[in-house]
C-alpha cells in the first residue's frame, strides 16, 4: 500500500512521531484533532491535510491509523456519531495500534466487516523516542491477507513487526507483555524501596542490577528516572498502566485463568492512581511506594 492516503487519529505522545514517519515515506496524511491541537498543527504544516470527522477520514482514506488510550475510545472513534462506520467504504483498513480489550476488537472486527472493511490490531512497543525514529516494535493481530495489506504501512513506524495471529492475537499478546513490564516496574519499586530501608541506595542497586543478566530496555528507562529524575525517560501514565492491568484481568477471567500476581501489580498502580497520581509516569511509581514505606525518594 505504497503510497496510500492514510489517516491517523491519536496524536499523542506515540501518535505524532508515528504520522509524521507515515507521511515521511510517502504517503498523503489525514489527521483530525483528538485530544492535542497541537500535534495537528505541526502536522499541517508539514504537509498533512485536516478533516473534520473520523467519517470524512473513512471517506477519503485507504486506512486509518488509531492510537488512543483504550477501547471506550476505540468504539466511539469508530461507532460513535460522525464515526469511521458512517464513512467507511469496502477496502477500507483500520489498524488500532491502543491497548485495548480483545472481546472489544473481534466484536468491532464484525462490524466493520459488515461495512465491507476489515479491522487490524496493531498495538505497539517503545517510546516516543522510538516513534520518532521508527524504531517501534508491533504486535499485529490480522488474517493473512489483511497482514499483507497493513504491514508495509505499520513498517513506516515499525522496525520490528510480528504477526501474532489472527484479529485480536495482537491485543491479547499486548496485555501479556505490558503485564510483564508492568510486573517489573512494581517489582522494582518495591526492591528500591526495601534497599532503601536495609542501607543499599538507589546507586548501589544499579551499580548491581544495572552491570547483570536482569538489565533489559524497560529496566534503563525506569531507572533513569530514579537515578537521573528525568521526568520524560518513560513517559507512560499511571492511568493507562492501571488500564492495560484492568484489560489484563479482563482477559484472565475469560480464560478462567488464576492471576494473583496480575491482581498484585494491578493493585500497585490501583493506589497510585486512587491517591491522585494518575498523571504520573511509571518510574514514578517507585516514589509512591518508597514514600509509602516512609523512605525519602532521591530529589
Amino acid at each position: 500500500m505504497a503510497g496510500s492516503t492514510v489517516g491517523f487519529i491519536g496524536l499523542g505522545y506515540m501518535g505524532e512521531g508515528m504520522a509524521a514517519n507515515l507521511m515521511a515515506k510517502g504517503n498523503t496524511l489525514l489527521v483530525m484533532a483528538n485530544r492535542r491541537r497541537d500535534a495537528v498543527e505541526r502536522l499541517v504544516a508539514d504537509g498533512a491535510r485536516e478533516v473534520a470527522s473520523a467519517a470524512e477520514m473513512a471517506s477519503l482514506a485507504d486506512a486509518i491509523f488509531l492510537c488512543v488510550t483504550g477501547s471506550p475510545e476505540v468504539e466511539a472513534i469508530i461507532e460513535g456519531k460522525d464515526g469511521i462506520l458512517s464513512g467507511a467504504k469496502p477496502g477500507l483498513i483500520v489498524i488500532d495500534c491502543s491497548t485495548a480489550e480483545p472481546d472489544s476488537t473481534l466484536r468491532l472486527a464484525e462490524v466493520l466487516a459488515a461495512k465491507g472493511a476489515s479491522l487490524v490490531d496493531a498495538p505497539l512497543g517503545g517510546t516516543p523516542a522510538g516513534a520518532k525514529a521508527g524504531t517501534l516494535q508491533a504486535l499485529v493481530g490480522a488474517s493473512d491477507a489483511d497482514f499483507a495489506r497493513a504491514q508495509p504501512l505499520i513498517a513506516c513506524w515499525a522496525a520490528t513487526i510480528v504477526h501474532v495471529g489472527p484479529v485480536g492475537a495482537g491485543h491479547k499478546m499486548k496485555l501479556i507483555n505490558n503485564f510483564l513490564s508492568l510486573g517489573y516496574a512494581a517489582l522494582y519499586s518495591e526492591a528500591l524501596a526495601l534497599g532503601a530501608k536495609v542501607g543499599i541506595d538507589a546507586e548501589t542497586f544499579h551499580s548491581v542490577i544495572g552491570q547483570g543478566r536482569m538489565r533489559c530496555g524497560f529496566y534503563d528507562t525506569f531507572m533513569t528516572y530514579v537515578i537521573k529524575r528525568d521526568e520524560n525517560a518513560h513517559q507512560f501514565t499511571i492511568a493507562n498502566a492501571y488500564k492495560d492491568l484492568r484489560y489484563l484481568g479482563g482477559m484472565a477471567d475469560s480464560a478462567k485463568l488464576v492471576n494473583p500476581l496480575g491482581s498484585a501489580v494491578k493493585n500497585q498502580f490501583a493506589a497510585m492512581s486512587a491517591a491522585g497520581q494518575a498523571e504520573k509516569y511509571v518510574p514514578m511509581l517507585s516514589d509512591f511506594v518508597a514514600e509509602a514505606n516512609g523512605v525519602r525518594p532521591k530529589q
